[in-house]
């Protein structure tokens, strides 16, 4: 397993954000049920250079929580038999690692946002790694059924790495 993490940001989080984010990554690939060494990359910034990618990415020219970039296309989220047809594009070829995407967030945000919802930055952090990581396993939650189910696979994962509100 790969978990790559640079830290962009002028601030930083008083808080395991190393060992935080390497623990949610592996819960959530352990509760969608990826049968393959993964490598994914984390980066944490601020709010301006989240914001430029906001913009480009999305056009959105705001300031976001979390962005992610999926390497992989899913016909059904998690169903990662699909993958090996297709070994010279989904895996490094260094490695054998499967090649989930990258993760951006701000650390600007995160320390908003545990704020405002009342919690700790940690479970914000785990949050939106939870999040990110469903989107690199294919989940979205463009329609209210969608979000359902995100929502509690999210949850699920939290709970298995004891984030709590």
């Amino acid at each position: 397993m790969t978990i790559t993490i640079d830290h962009e940001a002028k601030e930083v989080l008083c808080l395991p954000t190393e060992e935080i984010i390497r623990d949610v990554v592996l819960k959530a690939l352990e509760a969608e049920g990826c049968p393959y060494e993964a490598e994914v990359s984390v980066v944490l910034t601020d709010n301006r250079e989240i914001q430029a990618l906001n913009r480009e990415y999305r056009g959105i020219d705001a300031p976001t929580d979390v962005l992610s970039f999926p390497m992989l296309e899913f016909d059904t989220p998690s169903d990662f038999s699909q993958v090996e047809a297709h070994v010279e594009d989904c895996f490094n070829p260094e490695t054998g690692e499967l090649i989930l995407g990258d993760i951006i967030l701000s650390v600007d945000k995160i320390r908003e946002q545990a704020e405002s919802y009342g919690h700790s930055q940690e479970r914000e952090l785990a949050f939106l790694i939870a999040h990110s990581m469903l989107h690199l396993c294919g989940y979205d939650h463009m329609e209210d059924e969608e979000r359902k189910e995100m929502e509690a696979k999210q949850e699920k994962i939290l709970e298995l790495g004891g984030y709590r509100r």
